[in-house]
């Protein structure tokens, strides 16, 4: 299995599902993060982010900037790579047809909250407009999206942005499977040898919890319903975030295992 994470040792962990722009919505389930950790005492902890941080919402590129001082900060912050940081780094490394592509697919939002004129999102761009959206994002954001993880092992559990190709050992999974996968894995009722926790497909009124996967992508932003996953010793939870709780929230670094310091963000 190409890119994978090891958590190491057990502890709690936290994972949460596509963001896709939301920083709203992120602020505030950290916040309920950050009170669900306290109540349940002291431990190892790790957070998760099952990737898919960019696009369509209207905050990538604070999502973006925020995640990358965090794990910078922490190495227990880990933010896995999402079929949508795929195709942001082919198209803003040059792949026009990608670069298209990736517009439409909820792109443009992302491009736009870094401040590139929208001309340069217009109809048909060409390569003037692809090398001037790349030189507004920067090299740095880019290389990082291109390094981020596949996978997370943590215990018995599998976290990955899409799923695994059922029938294949974990050292086989292909990159395009973890990142795409859809009917083949979610319809598999076949024993992984692990829980695999995973986004990528949305369930509007979800999570879906099955005797081999957990789905936590709730469309957080088309229904305003942002969802997290808590593990520790055979214990699972959920957590979630509404547009309710949205606005105002704070972020508390006390939310995330300690060194992630509040001023990341």
């Amino acid at each position: 299995m190409t890119g994978g994470d090891q958590a190491g040792e057990s502890g709690r962990i936290y994972a949460i599902g596509d963001l896709h722009g939301r920083f709203d919505l992120f602020r505030a389930l950290m916040r309920s993060i950050e009170r669900d950790h306290a109540a349940r005492g002291p431990a190892a902890t790790r957070i998760v982010l099952l990737g898919d941080i960019v696009d369509r919402g209207p905050d990538s590129a604070r999502l973006v900037r925020g995640c990358m001082r965090l794990s910078q900060l922490n190495p227990r912050f880990t933010v896995l790579k999402g079929n949508h940081e795929e195709m942001m780094v082919h198209a803003l490394r040059g792949d026009l047809w990608a670069y298209r592509a990736w517009l439409d697919f909820g792109g443009r939002e992302t491009l736009l909250s870094w401040g590139v004129p929208p001309e340069v999102t217009g109809d048909a761009p060409g390569i003037r407009e692809l090398r001037a959206a790349a030189q507004l994002v920067g090299r740095d954001v880019v290389d990082w999206l291109a390094r981020l993880p596949l996978t997370l092992r943590h215990e018995n559990h599998l976290f990955v942005h899409a799923g695994i190709r059922p029938g294949v050992p974990l050292e086989r999974q292909v990159p395009r499977d973890l990142l795409w996968i859809g009917e083949e894995f979610l319809g598999s009722e076949e024993d992984h040898g692990v829980t695999v926790v995973h986004g990528h497909t949305i369930v509007e009124d979800g999570p879906e919890v099955h005797a081999n996967r957990v789905g936590i992508d709730t469309g957080a932003y088309r229904t305003g319903r942002l969802t997290a996953l808590g593990l520790e010793r055979g214990e699972r939870w959920f957590l979630q975030a509404t547009d309710a709780t949205a606005p105002g929230a704070a972020l508390d670094e006390r939310a995330i295992p300690r060194r992630a310091a509040v001023a990341a963000w």
